[in-house]
């Protein structure tokens, strides 16, 4: 899990807005929902690289968005 310390200065590497922590344990990601945008986390660390973002459909967002841990 990443740390709320970390998650509070991380930021989508795009737009340079704020991300959202979605899912638990191996299935965590960093999520941008302005852009539809998922950043996945290896090993605890973010790999925030654009060009391995995971595009999100309209279903996925609605998914992601239920699926999202509160700050």
């Amino acid at each position: 899990m990443i740390d709320e310390t970390l998650l509070s200065i991380l930021v989508c590497p795009a737009d340079r807005g704020p991300l959202v922590l979605v899912g638990e344990g191996d299935e965590e990601f960093l999520y941008n929902p302005r852009m539809r945008r998922a950043y996945r986390i290896e090993g605890g660390i973010p790999v925030l690289l654009v060009d391995e973002a995971i595009e999100i459909s309209e279903d996925e967002h609605t998914q992601f968005m239920a699926r999202a841990n509160p700050q």
